[in-house]
């Protein structure tokens, strides 16, 4: 009843009011001058004496080089067979794609959105790439380089010099912080109507489909001001229900935070997750009546990035690996049931649904993570980064968990026909 109360109330404002579904205009503020020029100048000395220029940014060459210049639509390009004349739509794809050198680090996870588009109808095909236009891409283009820190960066004494220099350049107005420092870059996900660009740090961006096949950014999502936190970059749709669920992580209490949002794009009050440290969690799974949330030793833990000249996450090899199950229309955490696993991390989950008692998760498992091994640092070591196809079961009359590999390394970025998010089925990866 309450709920109904409180998105009846919300509607009725809406109307009022002439609401888009809560898309903002991205317009940062950024200020040139010659303060900017002396924090600049601060930055080049920390990054001349402090930064190993010799560390090889491995996510800037060869395939994962990134590429130039957007591309407007290319129409009429050479087809090999045919292309049904039935099919009319757009296959899009984004990832990490930075326009600008980095000044020093650089990770993987670093590079500005770019979203690329294969539009087709009527037996013919367009091509066409657009970046994501966040809040920071303007910023930079404005400066016409790079200014916002980078994961990369984030290692040792040094990284907490590069943290300072950001916060510097945030108090000094000399970049504005107050659309978040996301990139975009991560995934996209179609929901009520919209297009959304997602990077977990930062709110989703509202992609635009021309009829040309032409990409155009709208603006940031906050629903209607209700969203206040981040936004995972896999949030989970369900086909059946026309809902979507998503969460955020914080690096301050709460440190997560689940929401729900209906099929008309209402976002519902947050659900505070309590657990014990600030962490990456970058997936989570739901299945028909459950939200399944990943409690893994990597740690936000800045006093070891200095102490232990190691990146700003670290993992703890000697933490199990904990796992929640909360009803999925939860208001609060009193119903979430904790189960625990042998340490690993994951990143990314292919599926989960309900047998009888148990909630099974099947999910993609790694080991020993170090995330250096992902920052372009130590190549050579890159063969060990394995994920493992992992069956987890949870049992919710008993308590118990229990967990199987289904496969030899290495397996990631696992994908399913979506009419079956949080049902059984079958999933694929490379």
């Amino acid at each position: 009843m309450a709920e109904r109360e409180e998105k009846g109330k919300y509607d009725e404002m809406m109307m009022k009011k002439g609401s888009d579904g809560g898309i903002a205009e991205v317009n940062p503020t950024p200020k040139k001058g010659v303060t900017s020029k002396v924090v600049d100048y601060i930055e080049k000395l920390i990054v001349k004496f402090m930064y190993d220029s010799s560390r090889p940014h491995q996510y800037l060459a060869g395939n994962f080089a990134p590429v130039a210049d957007e591309t407007p639509p290319v129409t009429d390009l050479p087809v090999v067979g045919h292309l049904p004349d039935c099919l009319n739509g757009e296959f899009v794809r984004v990832g990490p794609n930075p326009k600008f050198a980095p000044v020093a680090g650089y990770h993987w996870f670093d590079g500005d959105g770019m979203v690329h588009g294969m539009r087709i109808k009527n037996g013919k095909a367009t091509y066409v790439s657009r970046y994501v236009r966040t809040s920071k891409l303007k910023q930079e283009e404005y400066y016409g380089g790079a200014k916002f820190m980078k994961i990369g960066d984030l290692k040792g004494l040094f990284g907490l010099l590069m943290v300072n220099m950001q916060m510097l350049r945030a108090k000094l107005k000399i970049l504005d912080v107050s659309y978040g420092t996301g990139t975009g870059n991560t995934a996209l996900v179609y929901h009520h109507g919209k297009l959304l660009a997602l990077s977990e740090a930062d709110k989703p961006y509202v992609l635009k489909v021309l009829e040309d096949g032409d990409l155009q950014t709208l603006g940031m999502l906050d629903y209607d001001k209700r969203l206040s936190h981040s936004f995972t970059a896999h949030p989970k749709v369900d086909p059946f229900t026309g809902e979507m669920f998503t969460f955020g992580y914080s690096h301050t209490p709460p440190y997560i935070t689940y929401r729900v949002i209906s099929k008309d794009g209402f976002m519902h009050d947050p659900v505070p997750i309590t657990i014990s440290d600030p962490i990456m969690m970058h997936d989570f799974a739901i299945t028909e009546n459950y939200a399944i949330f990943m409690d893994l030793p990597l740690y936000f833990r800045p006093k070891e990035m200095v102490k232990d000249n190691k990146l700003i996450f670290t993992f703890d090899k000697t933490k199990k690996s904990r796992f929640g199950v909360l009803p999925r229309y939860a208001k609060n955490e009193l119903q979430i049931r904790w189960f625990e696993l042998p340490n690993c991390f994951i990143f990314h989950n292919a599926n989960a649904w309900e047998e009888e008692d148990e909630v099974v998760l099947v999910t993609c498992r790694l080991e020993n993570l170090d995330l250096d091994m992902v920052s372009g640092t130590v190549k050579e070591h890159l063969e060990n980064f394995g994920n493992e196809l992992y069956e987890m079961r949870f049992n919710m009359k008993t308590g118990l968990a229990s967990q199987k590999k289904l496969s030899a390394p290495s397996v990631d970025f696992p994908r399913i026909n979506e009419c079956y998010t949080g049902r059984y089925s079958f999933s694929s990866g490379p």
